[in-house]
């Protein structure tokens, strides 16, 4: 049966229907007014929840449910009970405080919505990928909301929250969640996330969420102590403990966790952690099938679909109406491997020649095809020609490619050539896929952005020690690694202001490349967004056509490879288009770039 997605009116629901989300997890407000409190509990003997006031034991249900409705007030704490020891609700909406405490009841239906909202296409997208807790010196959805004009001033038409879903401590990544439907506590109240969405909206931006479903964290999982069922016992990802997602409980509680955010916060999509981690033997895919729900319900807006796969496969994307793009790292690896020259660990393949695998990029989104690579004996990756420009979110850095290092630089502070870094801003914003900015870049942030968390006792040293263990190998970072744990690490990482004129200056130019980006480039992307590609090198000259039928998009661009003789700086064979919309240059630097309309 299709249901039906939230209203885009104003008006917040009647207080008698029931909730959007319809999750078979945790606490629910029914029609009328008393709550279904329902937990997937298989292994356990006895169930209940237990209320300040008192508890309720929940009945036992046919395939390992248990379950029982309750009069309480909205707000009240709670725990359920498994064979005598209290456990946070797996399914909370909010927590009181930490991942071990009491659960609170939440109406998601009490939040007033005022910014009527219909979406925007996916040609539009201009992505800026953010992390609540460095964001803003306060780290909190109230400070991020107030900073949203400013990004709609720069350009952005999307913006990409990285996981909120509460974890241990006050500080992290977000990557390390065991309450995947409750928002951190220290960013603020979920009214406090809608806010931040509501306003997004009434600025003409959208809002993802990047979404964890691989593994859950190691620290303040209760899943796996009450729930040994939810795991495979012989199975382990990356992160820990296999998730059973052959298992139907197993599989809606991530799968409702996507329809619960979509809905109950009003997203208009999600970006998916690392799906080759997600282990499946289904037959039908976890992944399918989410695209499928997704897809399923009539939202009254585009929602987005974005994965992150570091096998470079084809197929979610292929089809064309489930999936709308992948975060393409290969873009990222071969404009850092130009630029910088290094040439460890998963850059080595890019390193050997940046310049030809640039020009693949530009012609197939992909670089590595499951064509063979020097420097690597793993063949990854399928052919993407065919493949829409808008399924490839390219970008000069995320929170992996800048927070793996060991001193989180980004790449304007790994390149002392300023007119090179212009050029490669050019020409990721203004090709015809989708331009991702990660927070701080576009005005030159004095910031890193390193790999920190809040864990204590031996989780802490662990992971001191796993940090410390990791960049031993690299020459480049000499041994040296902030300690993850520490504070100070943490705030280093606050992205602030500009308040050099070189900020601004660098911000007023990503400024102008977007402007140009929304007049010319997003029409011809209406259109078609898999318009016929021709690319040409000469040496260090690269020119990009893309035939979008009545018009066309051509790019120019030098871009001299530390593997090649160098360019000298008075070298004149770089021509820039008769009637250009864009020309960089720079005095002494051998980087150029060029960027043209032509109409039939």
């Amino acid at each position: 049966m299709r249901q039906s997605g939230p209203s885009a009116s104003p008006a917040r629901r009647p207080p008698g229907t029931k909730s959007p989300s319809c999750k078979s997890w945790g606490a629910d407000l029914l029609e009328d007014g008393r709550w279904r409190f329902r937990l997937w509990a298989p292994d356990a003997n006895a169930v209940s929840v237990s209320f300040r006031a008192g508890r309720k034991v929940l009945g036992r249900e046919s395939e390992g449910w248990w379950n029982t409705q309750a009069a309480a007030k909205t707000g009240e704490s709670y725990r359920f009970i498994v064979d005598g020891t209290a456990y946070p609700d797996p399914a909370a909406r909010e927590q009181e405080d930490s991942v071990h405490g009491a659960s609170l009841l939440v109406d998601p239906r009490a939040f007033e919505w005022r910014s009527p909202w219909a979406g925007r296409p996916w040609e539009e997208a201009v992505i800026y990928e953010l992390h609540v807790g460095t964001f803003t010196n306060e780290g909190t959805f109230a400070a991020a909301t107030e900073a949203l004009a400013r990004l709609r001033e720069l350009g952005v038409t999307m913006v990409e929250l990285m996981p909120v879903a509460q974890f241990e401590g006050q500080r992290g990544w977000g990557y390390d969640g065991v309450l995947p439907y409750a928002p951190h506590r220290a960013y603020g109240v979920p009214d406090e996330f809608r806010r931040f969405v509501d306003r997004a909206h009434a600025l003409g931006m959208g809002v993802l969420l990047d979404v964890v479903y691989n593994h859950l964290g190691p620290a303040g999982n209760y899943l796996s102590a009450w729930c040994p069922s939810f795991f495979h016992g012989d199975r382990q990802s990356p992160w820990g403990q296999g998730i059973a997602y052959e298992t139907r409980a197993v599989r809606d509680y991530f799968l409702e966790n996507a329809l619960y955010w979509l809905s109950e916060y009003r997203l208009d999509g999600l970006r998916l952690d690392a799906v080759h981690a997600i282990e499946d033997t289904s037959a039908v895919h976890f992944l399918d099938e989410l695209g499928e729900r997704v897809r399923a319900i009539e939202w009254g807006r585009p929602i987005h679909l974005v994965t992150e796969d570091e096998r470079n496969l084809t197929r979610h994307l292929a089809r064309g109406d489930t999936f709308d793009a992948t975060w393409n790292d290969d873009w990222h690896h071969a404009i850092h491997c130009l630029l910088t020259g290094e040439n460890e660990a998963y850059y080595a393949t890019f390193a050997v020649d940046p310049l030809a695998d640039i020009e693949v990029a530009l012609r197939d989104g992909y670089v590595e095809q499951g064509q063979h690579r020097l420097a690597s004996k793993v063949l990854r990756g399928e052919p993407s020609t065919a493949l829409p420009r808008t399924a490839f979110v390219n970008f000069l850095g995320n929170h992996d490619q800048i927070g793996n290092r060991a001193q989180g630089e980004r790449l304007h502070q790994l390149v002392t050539d300023h007119t090179a870094l212009r050029v490669v801003t050019a020409l990721t914003l203004l090709s015809p896929y989708a331009p991702m900015i990660f927070m701080g870049d576009e005005f030159l942030t004095d910031a890193p952005f390193l790999f920190f968390a809040d864990f204590t006792g031996d989780l802490a040293e662990a992971v001191r020690k796993g940090r410390a263990e990791e960049f031993a190998q690299f020459k480049a970072f000499g041994g040296q690694v902030p300690d993850p744990i520490a504070p100070e690490t943490f705030h280093a990482c606050k992205v602030g202001e500009p308040h050099r004129a070189e900020q601004h200056d660098h911000a007023h130019f990503v400024g102008e490349l977007l402007s140009v980006r929304r007049a010319h480039i997003v029409p011809m992307l209406e259109t078609t967004r898999n318009p016929q590609v021709a690319v040409r090198r000469e040496g260090s000259l690269i020119e990009a056509i893309w035939d979008f039928g009545n018009a066309a998009l051509s790019l120019r661009v030098r871009l001299p490879s530390p593997a090649t003789d160098a360019i000298s700086a008075d070298d004149n064979t770089f021509t820039p288009h008769d009637d250009p919309l864009v020309v960089v240059t720079g005095k002494g630097s051998a980087f150029a770039f060029s960027a043209a309309i032509h109409r039939d």
